[in-house]
Order: C-alpha cells, then sequence, then structure tokens
C-alpha cells in the first residue's frame, strides 16, 4: 500500500510510522508536516534514508499540495491536530484553522482523488467530563466538548462523518484516551514530569491531582488503528481505551518513584480552566468486532517511558531549550 501520513513527524504520527515499516516493510509512506513547534524530525532519524519513506514538509490546509500528494494513494491517516488543551485555552485560532479547516481540506482532497480509504485520529475529549462514577465514554456518548482543542476536535470528527453520508467518502474514526511512551513533546504532563526531575526541577500538578485519565501505550493506540484500518466497518467509529485509570497524583507519584524522588518534588499549581474531572474509554466494540484489547501493562510502560527519556536527553533537552 502506499499511505498519506500527515503530522507524523509528531508524537503519535511518528510512533506509527515506526509501527507501520516494523510490520509492513514493503509499504510506502509519505509523511506531511508541517514542522510547528511539535513537529520534531528527529523522532524519525533512523528511518530517514528508506527509499519507501518520503517527507514532504507543508501545510494541510493547503488544498493544491494536498491534492498533488493525494495522487495513488491507497490510504489517508489523518493525525495532523493542534493538540495541548492549555495552549488552545490561550489562544484558540490556530486550533480552528488546523483542527476544523485543515480536516475539511484532507477530506476534500480524498473525495476528489477516486474516494480514498480516510482514517481520522480523534480524542476522547470530546465527550466532555465524567463524574467518578459515571459510565465509561462509549461510541454513543453525546459530544460535549469543554476546551476549544476538544471543541475543534469535535467539529472534525462531524466533518468526517459528513463527507461519508453525504459523499459516500469511505472513513473511519477512532477517539482515543490519553496517549505516552517515547518521543511525546516534554509540554505533556508524563514526559514533562521526568525531565523536569531530571534537571532538578519541581512537577507542577494542577490542584489536587484528584483529575482522572485513562492512559494508552501509544504502541498500543497504533496496533488499534492497524486493526481499524484493516476490519473496521466503514463509516464508523471505534473507542481505544488502556483499561488504565490514574488520577495525575497516582501518575505524578509512580513516575517520583521510578525516578528514585519524594513527594517534595511536589509543587501544586492552580488548576486549569474549565478542567475535566475524567475520561475514560469503554472499548468493547473495538474488542468484539477487532480484537483489540491493550497489551501493555501500564506499570510496563510508564517505566520503559521512563528509561527512554533517561536514554535520550539529546533528543527532548534542545525541545525544553
Amino acid at each position: 500500500m502506499k499511505l498519506l501520513i500527515t503530522g507524523g513527524a509528531g508524537f503519535i504520527g511518528s510512533n506509527f510510522i515506526h509501527y507501520w515499516f516494523k510490520n509492513y516493510p514493503n509499504d510506502q509512506i509519505i509523511n506531511l508536516d508541517g514542522l510547528t513547534y511539535a513537529g520534531n524530525l528527529d523522532n524519525l532519524k533512523d528511518i530517514a534514508a528508506n527509499p519507501n519513506y518520503k517527507f514532504v514538509k507543508g501545510d494541510i490546509r493547503d488544498y493544491a499540495l494536498v491534492d498533488s500528494l493525494m495522487k495513488d494513494i491507497d490510504l489517508v491517516v489523518h493525525f495532523a491536530a493542534e493538540s495541548h488543551v492549555d495552549r488552545s485555552i490561550k489562544n484558540s485560532a490556530d486550533f480552528i484553522q488546523t483542527n476544523v479547516e485543515g480536516t475539511r481540506v484532507m477530506l476534500e482532497a480524498a473525495k476528489n482523488n477516486g474516494g480514498i480509504r480516510f482514517h481520522y485520529i480523534s480524542t476522547d475529549e470530546v465527550f466532555g467530563s465524567l463524574g467518578l462514577s459515571d459510565a465509561k465514554f462509549n461510541e454513543k456518548t453525546p459530544y460535549d466538548p469543554r476546551s476549544p482543542y476538544s471543541a475543534s476536535k469535535a467539529a472534525a470528527d462531524h466533518l468526517v462523518r459528513a463527507y461519508y453520508h453525504t459523499y459516500n467518502l469511505p472513513i473511519t474514526i477512532s477517539n482515543c484516551s490519553n496517549n505516552y511512551g517515547p518521543y511525546a513533546h516534554p509540554e505533556k504532563m508524563i514526559p514533562l514530569f521526568i525531565t523536569n526531575l531530571m534537571e532538578g526541577k519541581k512537577v507542577p500538578v494542577y490542584g489536587e491531582g484528584k483529575n482522572v485519565r485513562d492512559w494508552i501505550h501509544v504502541d498500543d493506540h497504533n496496533r488499534g488503528v492497524d486493526l481499524i484500518i484493516k476490519k473496521g466497518r466503514i463509516g464508523e467509529t471505534y473507542c481505544l481505551g488502556g483499561d488504565s485509570e490514574k488520577t495525575n497524583l497516582e501518575i505524578t507519584q509512580a513516575i517520583l518513584s521510578l525516578m528514585g524522588q519524594g513527594e517534595e518534588m511536589i509543587e501544586h499549581v492552580p488548576d486549569r480552566l474549565g478542567h475535566d474531572l475524567r475520561y475514560a474509554i469503554d472499548f468493547s466494540k473495538a474488542k468484539n468486532e477487532l480484537g483489540f484489547t491493550p497489551q501493555i501493562d501500564f506499570a510496563r510502560g510508564l517505566a520503559s517511558t521512563v528509561a527512554w527519556y533517561k536514554d535520550n536527553k539529546w533528543w527532548w533537552e534542545k525541545i525544553k531549550k
């Protein structure tokens, strides 16, 4: 197959490219990425010379460019997005432009090039916030986004479905819980805490640290996406989760323990505006239809992530600088 991956220099996208070449070494990949602050070609250093890989720097809102790259493509996997909630609170404009308009351009080009198979990477944040005793999110949960970021992703989800219903574009969508693993930008919680501790700095925990997230290792996420691409029903959405609900404080304590540090390294900071209390994913549809279950235990996955950041200071130090 020949794939067009957008946002392939970002955290999840670059891990997906590594995953795909490991499992399908004869396929060809074009990686379209604008190399904004979260895009990093160091993530793909070891495959840059692969003859089946091509990198194109460009904007997903550039229809002429996107249209030219769609020629002879069998599959589009659309990761490209502005994704950091705190940044969306400070300035929502980039999120609307990239996540909504950029997705529209991608869909339009896929439609106009013969109806290319299109998989869209979304987030569980489109469903809003759960109470501590509420049932987990599933594919039928009503949308209730609470931040400019999640609202922009929700809008894009609706656009993707609209292109299926209106134009018969062969789409699927995955809504995934919080990812962790190698190459995550050090503004994100887990890599921020690991690298701060390596630098002798405290870790900033929002409020009392009681907010709950469901965590999935990026490799499990990408295996789920592969299953959706291969076995998923066209027009359908699949929720992917890690079955690992943790409070932010539990995550913090686990990282401190792995790094031999005490709780005196915690700094409680004012809570994020509109901070959602809990996200949790019921992935039974993906399990029953596709055979998806997460394979990487959280404790093992977190330990390997800490080890990766310890072994790759060259990668994150220049980003933080």
